[in-house]
């Protein structure tokens, strides 16, 4: 089967759009004020550490102030975007997400859907990573993958994302490659990477499946060891093989972006994706994309909206090729 790839990133050239502050102080007409970033699931997973380093970015480029980012964590992302579309017109909220909330939307049956919001960007892609505690039994993907086969049931996979998203579909596709029914695999969903990170440490899973820029310092400071990267290419800095190096034709990425409540106006629309855009193309913002190892994936306003609403096919037909529909 072909695993689902991200198209081609298109990097959209806006004109500056200017966007005067909404607050009783006033601001300078090139900088937004006041704006939140809600992140739909627990503290120190991707959405998180990506929302947090945007608002840093724009607060250090001088691109916006008194940016805010909270947690509304529950059901893969989909309480957040509940709320999300709750805030008909709000123009100073967004939600960061990604391949995750695809997924959750169509395997919670969540009454609130992707198409009802306003799509701003997506930001970057990255590699999900096969990762154990450094006192783990398995020391390459080999080893681990024969053990895995052998009795699929007895090797726990942890992932910070629910059916259907990243962390799911990476395990699930990896299963399939080598000859393991998608059904017999002992799946356990966190919601997000922070809360899988305990689980991984503590060896109450075979293994984890999460992205690269959530664990970096845990594997710099060795407590982590990768045992496979599902990407097209080596991480550098990592020691560790493609899926497809290790024999295993699996090639699989994760992306993230922001979107919007319905609703709000045409210039508070255009003003975020100008924002967005600044920021993507700020020195801060870049350092950091290199810092996490993230790949830049810009796109911006309605390409990106596209790309929500292939992705959202995409996923339907692998979990219903997988059978897990």
């Amino acid at each position: 089967m072909r695993t689902p790839k991200l198209l081609t990133a298109i990097v959209g050239v806006l004109a500056a759009v200017s966007m005067t502050a909404c607050t009783d102080t006033g601001g300078s007409a090139d900088k937004i004020t006041g704006l939140r970033i809600m992140v739909p699931n627990s503290p120190g997973g991707g959405y998180d550490i990506t929302a947090r380093t945007s608002a840093k970015a724009m607060e250090d480029a001088n691109i916006a102030r008194s940016v805010e980012v909270f947690n509304l964590p529950g059901a893969g992302g989909t309480v957040g975007l509940g709320r999300l579309v709750g805030e008909n017109g709000n123009g100073k909220l967004v939600m960061q997400m990604g391949l995750g909330v695809v997924g959750s939307v169509y395997t919670n049956k969540s009454p609130s859907t992707l198409t009802e919001t306003t799509p701003i960007a997506r930001l970057v892609e990255e590699p999900d990573i096969i990762v154990v505690a450094k006192n783990s039994e398995y020391t390459d993907i080999a080893q681990l993958m024969a053990d895995w086969k052998a009795d699929p049931g007895s090797v726990p996979v942890g992932g910070g994302s629910s059916p259907g998203g990243p962390d799911h579909l990476a395990p699930m596709l990896m299963a399939k490659a080598i000859g393991i029914q998608p059904r017999q695999v002992n799946f356990v969903p966190f919601d997000g990477g922070g809360e899988l990170l305990a689980s991984i440490l503590g060896n109450k899973l075979g293994f984890g499946v999460s992205g690269v820029g959530e664990y970096l310092d845990q594997i710099q400071a060795g407590e982590l060891r990768v045992l496979a990267v599902t990407g097209p290419r080596r991480i550098d800095g990592v020691d560790a093989p493609t899926l497809k190096e290790a024999g295993i034709d699996v090639e699989f990425t994760n992306w993230r972006g922001v979107v919007a409540p319905p609703g709000i106006s045409d210039s508070d629309r255009q003003a975020l994706v100008a924002v967005y855009t600044r920021m993507h193309d700020s020195a801060q913002w870049k350092d950091a994309v290199a810092k996490n190892g993230w790949d830049d994936a810009f796109l911006p306003g309605d390409e990106f909206g596209g790309f929500i609403q292939q992705q959202t096919d995409q996923v339907e037909s692998v979990l219903n090729e997988l059978g897990l529909a």
